[in-house]
């Protein structure tokens, strides 16, 4: 800008005053703490990274071993699917919010899985296989959207952050179709839909980088013109890029995709769901069910991979029968069409999960959920505003896919 400065008689030039540069941003809008967020999200992805780097030294050499199997699929996909129960069906006083959510998401899952598996198991694990990669995009889409809104940041920054996410997330996926088949997959061989023509994916890799550089230079021009930048959001972004890129084009084998994967996927959902319970149990909620939060974290964490670990059993006993030196062998075998009922109902609690993630994050009639999870001041805490007081915030939160 040009300053003037006035003296008696004339006005005379000072000089050009440009910006300092920031690298930070005054206010980051950290999600839980800069701690957590960084632990989270950026250290998700350098864990993810690292166990992938010592893989030879780990023993890992075809597929995925029982003990990675168990640590990633097991102790972080599965039980991250299972904490939803803290959001939902752990909370008599939720329950009787919206019961019909309730009872009716689980059961159209269930009728959705029936038909297609009834149709064939191919299209049950196609479909399967399409949801749960909305539901990872849209859950990385959440969170990046949060960091926005916590920031107040403007329309045009708040949509170069989704398309960037998009880009990370969707770059991969369109060239992993055009590269069809790869040595993983996302639940069994064959589930995502082939034959997209090879340049296809180089176009889709060409366009998210496209997209990516041009989100780097805004965030370099916002730190240029005295701005700076939200250190969590833009390490978001980068973990993002990381673990979908890493884990699909310059992963080779099914270790590395799983690593990648589920890792920046399920550990922030554990802080989320964490988080959020803590605040229902100080208001009082889960009756019995504060018995489990009462542990802390390793309670917590516990309780939902006993979950898990009875999940798999039961696929294993049914289904799979991979793991038998950990579950016991199985000699069970169903026909086609109980399996048809039986597969659906396994999947029940990550098709449940899917569903749910969509509607429970988002405020509505019920701002005591921003308190919850330390959004607004504790003085809001209540389940709607009273007469004539309106929420600290109306702030949505994404949904996720997550």
């Amino acid at each position: 800008m040009w300053a003037r400065c006035r003296v008696p008689g004339a006005e005379t030039l000072v000089g050009f005053m440009a910006p300092m540069p920031r690298l930070l941003a005054p206010s980051q809008g950290w999600l839980f703490s800069p701690g957590v967020d960084l632990s989270v999200f950026a250290g998700s992805a350098l864990v993810s990274v690292a166990f992938v780097l010592a893989a030879p030294w780990l023993g890992v050499a075809d597929g995925t071993p029982l003990w990675a199997w168990l640590l990633f699929v097991v102790c972080v996909d599965v039980a991250h699917v299972w904490s939803t129960l803290f959001r939902t069906y752990l909370d008599p006083d939720e329950l009787r919010t919206r019961p019909g959510l309730y009872l009716g998401a689980p059961l159209a899952a269930y009728m959705a899985g029936v038909v297609a598996h009834l149709v064939s198991p191919g299209t049950f694990w196609t479909l399967f296989a399409y949801v749960a990669l909305s539901h990872f995009v849209r859950q990385q889409y959440g969170w990046v959207a949060l960091y926005g809104r916590k920031a107040r940041v403007s329309v045009l920054e708040r949509r170069l952050d989704a398309a960037a996410v998009y880009a990370a997330t969707l770059g991969p996926v369109v060239w992993w179709h055009a590269n069809l088949p790869r040595g993983f997959w996302w639940f069994v061989p064959g589930d995502f839909l082939s034959g997209l023509p090879s340049w296809v994916g180089t176009v889709g890799l060409g366009l998210h980088a496209g997209v990516l550089f041009a989100w780097a230079g805004f965030q370099v021009a916002r730190v240029v013109r005295g701005e700076g930048v939200q250190a969590g959001k833009v390490l978001l972004v980068v973990a993002t890029w990381v673990a979908w890129f890493g884990g699909i084009v310059v992963a080779r084998d099914d270790f590395t995709f799983t690593v990648m994967n589920v890792v920046l996927h399920g550990v922030p959902y554990f802080a989320l769901l964490f988080r959020y319970a803590r605040g229902r149990l100080d208001e009082g909620g889960y009756g019995a069910g504060a018995a489990l939060l009462r542990a802390g974290l390793p309670g917590f964490l516990l309780f939902l991979v006993a979950l898990a670990l009875a999940e798999e059993f039961l696929w294993d006993q049914v289904v799979w029968r991979e793991h038998g030196a950990l579950f016991g062998e199985s000699d069970m075998t169903l026909p086609p069409d109980v399996l048809s009922l039986v597969v659906p109902l396994l999947a029940l609690p990550q098709a449940t999960h899917y569903v749910l993630d969509a509607f429970v994050w988002k405020p509505g009639r019920q701002p005591a959920l921003l308190s919850r999870l330390g959004w607004t001041p504790m003085a809001t805490r209540h389940e709607g505003p009273t007469s004539g007081m309106k929420p600290v915030s109306t702030m949505a939160i994404p949904a996720r896919s997550d």
